[in-house]
């Protein structure tokens, strides 16, 4: 498998606040992540999706560090500090449910909060259903775990479409047009930082084509069998989805009606964001995900 590193002169001067990069290898590919707050503090797993990488956390974990939790932010595989194959035809759904398992393997992390949005999601959920004695409780955002077997909505067709011919392809101002054109210059830059040219790009390009849309996909069956354990996941589950994503709208209301652990749960609409909450609205969602875990502890 051919993969390309991005120098890490492309990380330097991002806009606050910063953390030191932590590297493991998993699955033959070396994998980034931060890693901050006491070693002995209940662990946030925090999963970003496409095309961000876990800068889209910096507002996040400083709360949540605060609150004696454990924040780990990973930088998916083709994303961020971590290894980008070069080839398309390297990605695949299970390759990012394994990577981001290895990483809590070598982590030896238990009693997880996980926290998952976008791509986020489709792993983190595939992730906690296989590995449920890891997991202490779920806080899913703007995601879904498709399985094929009912349809996509129009805007998330579009978006798969347009993902594998634009070209360039513009993460950083993909990622502005998602948060409603309010972000600064230099945040917009810090999010093209992993993508020196179109070669770093094949993973976020290829991403949206990996979700399951027909019954047949290479990745329905092992999400049919994350539902199965959803459907009777009976520990705390919160859905924070915020009010103006047109891809997601709605999904919140399937996690609630479908997983036992949503019942009688202070679920929450973040108001005033679009796709990406955690960058327009992250100190209010790590607020969310810290007094979840107070009170749903013991």
């Amino acid at each position: 498998m051919d993969t390309l590193r991005t120098p890490e002169e492309r990380f330097a001067d991002l806009p606050g606040p910063t953390f030191a990069p932590h590297h493991t290898e998993v699955e033959g590919l070396r994998m980034h992540f931060v890693d901050e707050g006491p070693r002995d503090g209940r662990p946030v797993l925090l999963l970003h999706g496409e095309p961000t990488w876990s800068f889209l956390y910096r507002r996040m974990i400083p709360v949540i560090t605060a609150a004696g939790l454990r924040a780990i932010a990973p930088d998916l595989v083709g994303f961020g500090r971590s290894d980008k194959p070069v080839r398309t035809e390297d990605y695949s759904y299970a390759l990012h449910v394994a990577t981001v398992t290895g990483l809590l393997a070598h982590l030896g992390l238990d009693d997880i909060t996980l926290f998952a949005q976008d791509w986020g999601g489709l792993v983190g959920l595939r992730a906690a259903a296989e590995n449920e004695s890891r997991f202490a409780r779920i806080v899913v955002a703007n995601t879904g775990l498709p399985t094929g077997d009912h349809p996509m909505s129009e805007a998330f067709l579009q978006w798969r479409e347009a993902s594998r011919s634009m070209d360039p392809f513009p993460v950083g101002a993909i990622i502005q047009h998602a948060c409603g054109g309010t972000l600064p210059p230099e945040v917009v830059a810090a999010y093209d930082a992993p993508f020196p040219d179109e070669r770093y790009k094949a993973g976020a390009r290829i991403f949206p084509s990996l979700v399951p849309i027909t019954p047949d996909d290479p990745a329905a069956a092992a999400n049919r069998r994350a539902w199965t354990v959803l459907r009777r996941w009976e520990k705390p589950f919160l859905t924070a989805f915020s009010d103006g994503d047109p891809i997601t709208r709605g999904g919140d209301a399937v996690f609630q009606k479908l997983v036992p652990g949503a019942q009688g749960q202070p679920h929450v609409t973040v108001a005033d964001a679009g796709h990406f909450l955690q960058e327009q609205k992250g100190e209010e969602v790590a607020r969310i995900v810290v007094d979840f875990v107070a009170a749903t502890v013991g």
